[in-house]
């Protein structure tokens, strides 16, 4: 079980392709560069949705204005984890400085070497499903394609796996061939990317709840049962130490992932709305199993991503709140008055659940991902009566 580090090497390349990770060679080159990129696929999608607004049905403009959306949230996150490249940073160190120690016991290492394989797991699911998902949605245009043959200055518009307004006749041979292949593959890193920045922070859930699960063994050993008299000193002060470092490990992934879950709250809403009224309106016609079949894996993705978080900042907090559990399942009552004053201090220290929050505003949990999904379909069905 040979782990080198809990964050996934996949997500250590997507973040070296963004010039994220540290010591990534030429980062402000590579930040350049996916801004001026993004930026003007950004402009070319909303230009498509102005110059063509009166011209498309509706569900078709609400089929656009999703995958442009998709896009600016991509940017979105991308600026944010930039501006918190210093807590990011912080947050690898400490991963790193756990590691050295996890080394002392065997417990401390089986623990967090099994939450790192589980994260390489879910890193590995998440890019298969993105990657079905980038598949599912361009198939159409793929095979459309190879039913109409390759042909030579083709009068009628051929259709792109992202609708835009580019500034130039797309639909000359060799150009159009040139125009999809770069959307499809520039689709591809970008959808990987979305989903592998969701699959870091699961990695970093799941390496603090290793160290949690470590800091629970070594409180329920601070007063051994045979010898209930003698406790190590240096021992209790090791646990308050590792408890402040589990509570400051918390505040950087709530400082990195706050502003980030308040975006993904107010687009993902908007984003299950348009994708679920294009699925629903697209029943009864012609090709709506195509349709069906394109949009819901980038439903399932988008619903996915919410879940993730919700769920991650349910675990975080059930987790934090086993600590004090553990310390008052401890017989700390029977040692020494200034050992059993520091447990107590940990066990009201403890109350204060960890946890992520929106903005600062909420608490992410899982009723927070039932009151996304009540507010999508509530505007879905104010969409269909119009």
């Amino acid at each position: 079980m040979k782990v080198d580090n809990t964050v996934s090497k996949a997500i250590e390349i997507c973040l070296r392709i963004f010039g994220i990770w540290p010591n990534t060679s030429c980062a402000l080159l590579r930040r350049l560069f996916w801004i001026v990129t993004l930026i003007f696929e950004q402009v070319f999608q909303y230009r498509y949705i102005v110059m063509h607004f009166y011209l498309i049905e509706f569900s078709d403009r609400m089929k656009i204005l999703g995958a442009a959306m998709a896009y600016s949230i991509l940017l979105t996150r991308l600026l944010i984890f930039w501006y918190k490249q210093r807590t990011f940073n912080k947050i690898l160190t400490m991963i790193a400085v756990d590691w050295e120690k996890c080394s002392d016991t065997k417990f401390s290492m089986l623990t967090t070497k099994c939450n790192a394989k589980l994260s390489q797991r879910f890193t590995k699911m998440t890019v298969i499903l993105y990657c079905t998902m980038v598949t599912f949605f361009g198939s159409n245009v793929f095979l459309q394609n190879t039913n109409d043959g390759i042909t030579s200055n083709v009068s009628t518009t051929r259709p792109l796996i992202v609708d835009m307004d580019l500034p130039f006749d797309v639909n000359r041979r060799f150009v159009y061939e040139f125009v999809i292949i770069v959307q499809f593959f520039h689709m591809l890193i970008c959808a990987n990317s979305m989903g592998l920045i969701n699959a870091l922070l699961i990695n970093l859930i799941l390496h603090i709840s290793g160290q949690i699960d470590i800091l629970r063994k070594s409180v329920l050993e601070l007063f051994p049962k045979e010898n209930k008299c003698s406790t190590n000193r240096s021992m209790v002060k090791r646990v308050i130490t590792k408890h402040q470092n589990v509570i400051t490990f918390s505040e950087h992934i709530e400082d990195l992932y706050s502003y980030i879950s308040m975006v993904l709250f107010v687009s993902d809403t908007l984003l299950i709305c348009c994708l679920g009224f294009t699925m629903v309106t697209s029943i009864g016609q012609p090709d709506a199993s195509e349709s069906i079949i394109r949009n819901f894996l980038f439903y399932l993705a988008v619903n996915i991503e919410v879940f993730i978080f919700c769920f991650a900042g349910e675990y975080l907090s059930a987790k934090s709140k086993s600590i004090g559990d553990a310390a008052y399942d401890s017989l700390w009552y029977e040692s020494d008055f200034r050992d059993g004053r520091s447990v107590l201090l940990l066990i009201m220290r403890s109350q204060n659940q960890l946890t992520i929050t929106i903005g600062n505003i909420a608490n992410l949990s899982l009723e927070q991902f039932s009151s996304i999904l009540k507010a999508s379909a509530s505007y879905i069905s104010v969409l269909l009566a119009m």
